[in-house]
């Protein structure tokens, strides 16, 4: 199965018609405009170098919907005793960049390069790309980052520089999502830690099907912020 090359005009190939590896399309540009297209059809880039971009949409998608995710009794004493401050898009570029610079088990390097920095940022600053941030002290210890198009949220990476710290971001996320009737949090592909708070595989027709369904609700504009009950750390219990 061929797999389509881009070239300047900002156009997908329908997802269905991906290779069994996910990929869809290789090619073109990091530009927001074409990271909006990309998102809107259910399509991530993951690039392996600036002129090597690989756009992909797997078989398999899997997502977190905000209202079940699942909270068990060993995180619900870390909630208890409130060990972080979380925030929302107070330092969306420190988030990506901690996301690039932690290592990860079987990871050579990372692929958010400084482009794809850039182009987040840019997003970021139109009120559609947004950090979530795990704090202790004045520390930066946590936190996520993704993209948010109408009523689903496009999760992108995570890091945590101390123990709990990215699931605790992560699910205040998920309460503050779930209030704001977001369908979704995409994972993209399977991890353990998203499938014990509660994430599943859906296949990628149906994917698609959400994906077009929460992008005609209207969105969220940022900056994000926590309600008052979720800043102080109580309501995820």
């Amino acid at each position: 199965m061929a797999i389509a090359r881009l070239g300047e005009t900002i156009a997908f190939p329908d997802p269905e018609s991906a290779h069994p590896s996910g990929a869809v399309a290789f090619g073109g540009d990091l530009s927001v405009e074409r990271l909006l297209v990309a998102y809107s059809m259910g399509i991530f880039p993951w690039p392996s170098s600036p002129r090597q971009i690989w756009w992909h949409a797997p078989a398999e998608r899997f997502v977190v919907p905000p209202s079940q995710v699942r909270i068990n009794r060993t995180l619900r004493k870390v909630l208890a005793k409130h060990p972080f401050r979380i925030s929302l898009d107070t330092c969306f570029q420190r988030v990506m960049e901690a996301c690039a610079a932690t290592p990860r088990p079987g990871q050579d390097g990372t692929w958010i390069l400084p482009e794809m920095v850039s182009s987040y940022t840019q997003l970021h600053h139109m009120g559609l790309a947004h950090s979530v941030e795990a704090w202790q002290g004045d520390e930066l210890v946590g936190g996520l980052y993704g993209v948010a198009l109408g009523r689903g949220f496009n999760g992108e990476s995570m890091f945590s520089h101390a123990d709990n710290a990215s699931k605790v971001a992560f699910v205040t996320l998920a309460e503050q999502l779930r209030r704001w009737g977001f369908y979704f949090i995409d994972a993209q592909v399977h991890t353990p830690l998203l499938e014990s708070l509660g994430g599943t595989a859906i296949p990628r027709r149906s994917f698609t099907q959400l994906v077009q369904a929460a992008v005609a609700q209207p969105g969220v504009p940022g900056p994000w912020r926590l309600d008052p009950d979720l800043e102080r750390g109580y309501a995820v219990l």
